[in-house]
């Protein structure tokens, strides 16, 4: 018998945590049978740009950690700097040293790559018939597994997308590729895409995109509550009721039914997403991008207990990410090179999301949530408060008003407990992890 509860505390890690507001449990916790050759896996993202200092023993490094958190193989996402095909071969051959059967696979991101003529299309297949052989590679029905970031308006000099896929990348690889892009593009015209690709991967359903400002404060206003510092019952109210946002599978759904007119000459496969995160904040000088997705309502533990809810239709997971700090949603240790994201990256550690990671994973993969070795206790927040201003002439992130502050309280228990948060005050609150799993 284990358990596990999930609490927020109002206030940020640099004040005194006064007041402390238990969530009601946003979980149900069903015991799910294991179906025979399933092929589920778990993957993490792997931002290649990001590791330029790395060599053969850094790859190795991560193999071993990833792998002993649960996640089967790195989707190495691949752009134009003529070192990354170098770093990949490292990355292959580091997995296949490893002796832990962790696997790879390229993910092209093709908002860098080019894709206007054949020959763009001829460079994606020369790594999927270099690596088709190689003992880390990941394969899916029997086939080569690809994946990317976008690519949904490239055409190879084809006239269409879908046409430029089809008979320029997957045609020409003969049966060996099975292919599962990312496209940021209406489900519905899934089945156009036949003869293209053999499913597809579900990028933004990490996170709750739609939870913009303006939306958030309707959805607030609905319960009388308004955006802005929340305390006490407040707070809770409003975490209840954007966890259900938090949770939804409403994209995942809209993918898998405009799936189901894909015509494919094998197997079909879904991949979802978890992310515990997303922060970036970049001016118009550089990469032209400052917003968040809203985050709280324990993302990443709500999102991982909606997909295991629905694992019968759900193939694969890609983790969101192992190491993009641009955008803040790393899991891993922090090394290897930063994209110019020290002032929001550095000496924030985010490694209680991947030692969170092994429970998840292995409760998607097997249908039965492990048992709980040693009660641990993590905790995450922001450091600045959302009234704060950067000392930059970035301005504030899009959203940021969406966001709460409070510190997020994640409990596992090897037995039903008592949690005791002890703040700095002469207050104290007690919580009971009283949602037992079997």
């Amino acid at each position: 018998m284990y358990a596990t509860t999930l609490f927020v505390v109002l206030g940020l890690c640099a004040t005194a945590l006064v007041n402390a507001i238990p969530v009601s449990h946003p979980f149900s916790h069903n015991a799910f049978s294991k179906r025979a050759g399933n092929g589920k896996a778990v993957f993490a993202h792997f931002m290649m740009g990001n590791a330029f200092p790395y060599t053969q023993q850094d790859f190795e490094d991560d193999v071993k950690l990833a792998s002993a958190s649960g996640i089967d193989a790195f989707a190495l996402n691949i752009g134009t700097d003529d070192w990354q095909p170098g770093h990949v071969k490292m990355a292959y051959d580091a997995a296949a040293a490893s002796g832990t059967g962790f696997k790879m696979f390229i993910s092209f991101d093709m908002t860098v790559l080019p894709c206007g003529s054949p020959a763009d299309a001829a460079a994606l297949r020369n790594y999927v018939t270099t690596y088709a052989d190689h003992p880390a590679q990941f394969k899916y029905d029997g086939r080569v597994f690809a994946s990317t970031f976008s690519g949904e308006k490239c055409s190879f000099g084809s006239g269409s997308p879908q046409n430029g896929w089809k008979s320029q990348f997957y045609s020409q690889l003969n049966g060996n590729v099975f292919f599962v892009p990312a496209l940021f593009a209406d489900p519905g015209s899934f089945p156009s895409w036949s003869g293209a690709m053999d499913g597809v991967f579900n990028w933004n359903a990490g996170w709750p995109v739609d939870l913009t400002s303006s939306k958030v404060s309707s959805i607030l206003g609905g319960v009388g509550l308004h955006l802005g510092p929340l305390v006490k019952a407040a707070l809770n109210t409003a975490s209840q009721t954007l966890a259900k946002f938090v949770g939804s599978t409403d994209s995942d759904q809209s993918c898998i039914n405009g799936l189901k007119g894909l015509s494919a000459s094998g197997a079909k496969a879904y991949m979802t997403s978890v992310s515990p995160w997303f922060f970036t904040h970049y001016g118009a000088d550089s990469f032209n991008k400052n917003f968040i997705y809203y985050a709280d309502s324990h993302l990443y533990n709500t999102r991982w207990e909606s997909v295991i809810q629905n694992r019968d239709e759900f193939d694969l997971v890609e983790v969101l990410t192992w190491n993009d700090y641009g955008e803040s949603h790393y899991i891993a240790p922090v090394k290897g090179a930063q994209p110019n994201s020290q002032a929001w990256v550095d000496g924030n550690a985010h490694d209680g999301w991947l030692d969170m990671t092994n429970y998840y994973a292995t409760a998607f993969k097997t249908g039965k949530y492990p048992e709980i070795a040693q009660d641990a206790l993590y905790a995450w927040a922001r450091p600045t408060s959302t009234n704060a201003n950067a000392p930059d002439p970035v301005g504030k992130p899009t959203n940021a008003d969406t966001m709460t502050d409070a510190m997020w309280v994640a409990v596992f228990s090897t037995a039903p407990a008592r949690c005791n948060q002890a703040p700095t005050s002469p207050h104290s609150r007690l919580y009971h992890a009283r949602y037992p799993h079997s």
